[in-house]
């Protein structure tokens, strides 16, 4: 049961501040670890696991990471579209929340992955037309999305076997040891 202060006060508490900063640190590590795997990466899985369990807190933990990634790697034009894309994943996540199904989180982050390409020309689209016109962005976006497409269909098969392999455990996990540490976040 939440204690009665923790019902009024919906600003973040020092709890939550600590829980963003985890769920951080646990995205950029397992980023790190699996990047000498084209394609092959856990934020997807996290990020729906996340917001499936902590609902809105989420969508403070991304900024951080997409902030993070920058001062790691650079801030490039790959960087642009952090800032919408994961937000994206979170907001499809959070609509379905109430889901259980390994399948239908499966295939949504398979679908996610097919689309992350298209999604990131984006940026370049917003890029070529402001240097270019309209037509030189849509071209530039479109160049850029048909040359990756190889590796977004890798990024959907490496997001569903992700899924669909840790989704049951790692998600029956989370039900019994969120409640404990994380009373307000309801599942």
């Amino acid at each position: 049961m939440e204690p009665e202060k923790y019902k009024k006060n919906r600003k973040l508490t020092v709890r939550d501040m600590t829980l963003i900063g985890l769920m951080v640190a646990i995205l950029e590590v397992c980023k790190a670890a699996l990047s000498f795997l084209p394609n092959i990466e856990l934020v997807s899985f996290w990020i729906i696991l996340f917001t499936v369990f902590f609902h809105r807190k989420i969508f403070f933990a991304i900024p951080a990471f997409v902030l993070m990634e920058g001062l790691i790697y650079g801030f490039g034009m790959w960087w642009f579209s952090y800032l919408y894309v994961w937000p994206l994943l979170a907001l499809v996540s959070f609509i379905f929340r109430r889901q259980e199904s390994v399948w239908f989180w499966s295939i949504l982050s398979s679908v996610f992955g097919l689309f992350f390409g298209f999604l990131c020309a984006i940026s370049y689209v917003a890029v070529g037309a402001a240097d270019g016109g309209l037509r030189s962005g849509l071209h530039a976006g479109f160049t850029w999305w048909v040359a990756g497409i190889k590796m977004d269909i890798i990024h959907a098969v490496g997001n569903f076997v992700l899924m669909l392999v840790l989704y049951n455990p790692v998600y029956m996990t989370m039900k019994k040891l969120v409640p404990t540490y994380f009373y307000d976040c309801k599942i």
